[in-house]
């Protein structure tokens, strides 16, 4: 079945779809299409640089974060082979797999974490026990916000691990749901590399959510100079488009747009949470563009029943079971969710 008709809640795109702004400027760009993309690629690298309060040579810009993700592991696979050490991913169970993935397909060890059994919150203690057991290097693959959960770390409780943390230990901070975060106590890890807290801080953020630009495919990791130059040799040659990067200049500079990207999802999640809580369906509190929630039964069949119903929800993120992700689209999305999960519920189904 084609997705084009469904409603999909199920990828945490921006449903609000990219803003009248980066559609000018993408048409706008279309004249020069013929030209490789060099002074907007170093446009965007000094805007970059300029919001996140460090210089031009710590970013590297990927297309898409998860490419930033890809050229870390495969640095310290390159670091590991030429001191005779091995590399191992360690990451939380569940998260985002991109990690996984890369380390995977060239043949490094990943160890997987269970998260806390009572509230889905990084276990540290086996974390770093997972390291310590290990006498090559370690990369921390840590999403936070986490997916699928949407909770953020405990900052300070992170921030001691990272700081104290040995030589060959390295923290990979996914922060791409960053601009959704409410929680005053959340500290991002940009401002542990401008503290010089550690060496070995890798940080990856990306213009997918917020900015609405998931198909632009434009994402930046932030490190030391020393470090982005080790990344940023990785990175595939040219891999920055025109669209994507005009798109991504004209929606920072749209602070209309960003301030009603996070209104509306911000109005969503006050929604749904209104609605789980009449239901008396748990959920974790989420610090992303989703949220994660019980449902009371199985899975696969929940998203099976949401399909036939026209809606697309996110897959099941074992070894936890019974909740499923749900991508904050529009308010006109989640009514339409809200009235097919009062069904459910009036069925015994949730």
């Amino acid at each position: 079945m084609h997705t084009n008709h469904l409603l999909e809640l199920n990828s945490n795109e921006n449903s609000l779809g990219m803003s009248a702004s980066a559609r000018q400027a993408i048409i706008d760009s279309l004249d020069i299409g013929f030209r490789y993309p060099d002074d907007q690629r170093a446009k965007l690298i000094s805007k970059i640089a300029e919001i996140n309060g460090v210089a031009e040579d710590q970013v590297s810009l990927g297309n898409g974060s998860i490419e930033n993700v890809g050229t870390v592991v495969h640095m310290l696979q390159d670091k590991a082979l030429n001191t005779a050490r091995q590399l191992q991913v360690v990451v939380p169970d569940p998260t985002f797999d991109c990690a996984q993935r890369y380390a995977e397909s060239i043949g490094v060890a990943v160890v997987k974490v269970p998260l806390t059994a009572d509230d889905y919150q990084l276990d540290f203690h086996n974390l770093q026990q997972a390291a310590e057991e290990f006498e090559g290097i370690s990369l921390f693959y840590l999403c936070n916000p986490n997916n699928p959960t949407a909770t953020i770390t405990a900052t300070a409780e992170l921030k001691a691990w990272v700081e104290n943390a040995p030589d060959n230990h390295y923290f990979l901070l996914d922060e791409a749901y960053s601009e959704y975060i409410t929680d005053p106590s959340f500290e991002s890890a940009i401002e542990w590399v401008k503290q010089r807290l550690s060496d070995n801080i890798i940080v990856v953020r990306t213009f997918s959510k917020l900015c609405a630009l998931a198909g632009m495919r434009i994402g930046y990791a932030i490190a030391n100079a020393p470090t982005t130059a080790a990344i940023s040799s990785f990175v595939s040659l040219d891999n920055t488009n025109l669209a994507g990067a005009v798109a991504v200049l004209a929606t920072l500079e749209d602070q209309a747009f960003l301030q009603l990207s996070l209104q509306v999802t911000n109005q969503s999640r006050q929604m749904i949470e209104t609605e789980l809580q009449k239901l008396g369906l748990r959920y974790l509190p989420s610090q992303a563009n989703f949220i994660f929630h019980e449902i009371k039964g199985d899975v696969k069949t929940y998203i099976d029943r949401m399909r036939e119903n026209g809606i697309l929800v996110g897959r099941e993120f074992l070894p936890i079971t019974g909740y499923s992700r749900l991508t904050l689209g529009t308010a006109d999305e989640m009514q339409v969710f809200v009235k097919v999960l009062q069904s459910f519920r009036q069925k015994g189904w949730v």
